[in-house]
């Protein structure tokens, strides 16, 4: 008599739910050493040390330092909320509600990323590696942006003048982490009025009357 199937798939999702596991254990191991030491500092070696893991797995699980970097920033920035947020522009086809959506994304990104990683960013500021990842988010959510300006200016709702190319920028621009980080960090706005005035200038820089 053969194995029973149910048995293979019951070994099969505990391997993987334990692969999970260890994953999650040297991700909480690095968010807490780079908070601490920052990113340039810490070794792949003390990360595996850390976790309670061989340093083999570690490399295993995410190649490289700059892996693991990666999935702490991709958690941070596209978790639960955000998905939520963007399930809400996938669904909605009128470009003057996908641009105050895009206000909500915003203010949902920046306050999880200030939650999550924001001491990381302190203690590793002028790490090249934070640097070159943030870069690459930033190039994603610059082309993640592309379609609600293209749907303004199908419906021509574009202000007067100004061309996809110019209004992708400003809306770049106007959504980005340092414009969060003058006026919610430093400035003391609450990331409600942050919301509200991003959606306002939003609606006034890119589209007509």
């Amino acid at each position: 008599m053969s194995h029973p199937r149910p048995a293979r798939r019951y070994d099969s999702a505990r391997r993987r739910a334990g692969a999970e596991a260890t994953r999650e254990r040297i991700l909480d191991a690095a968010r807490s050493l780079f908070r601490r030491a920052g990113i340039d500092r810490v070794t792949m070696g003390s990360i595996a040390r850390r976790a309670g893991v061989s340093e083999p797995t570690v490399y295993a699980a995410f190649r490289s330092k700059a892996g693991i970097l990666r999935e702490i920033m991709r958690a941070a920035i596209f978790g639960a909320r955000y998905h939520a947020a963007a399930v809400r522009l996938e669904q909605t086809s009128d470009p003057i509600a996908l641009l105050r959506l895009t206000a909500t994304v915003a203010r949902t990104i920046y306050e999880d990323e200030r939650r999550q990683i924001g001491l990381l960013r302190g203690a590793s500021a002028f790490s090249p590696e934070l640097r070159r990842l943030e870069r690459e988010f930033e190039r994603m959510r610059f082309e993640m942006q592309r379609r609600r300006v293209e749907l303004l200016a199908r419906r021509s709702l574009l202000r007067r003048g100004m061309t996809v190319a110019r209004a992708r920028r400003l809306l770049w621009m106007y959504t980005s982490r340092e414009i969060y980080r003058m006026l919610v960090v430093e400035g003391g706005w609450s990331s409600e009025e942050f919301e509200r005035w991003l959606a306002a200038t939003l609606m006034s820089s890119l589209v007509g009357k």
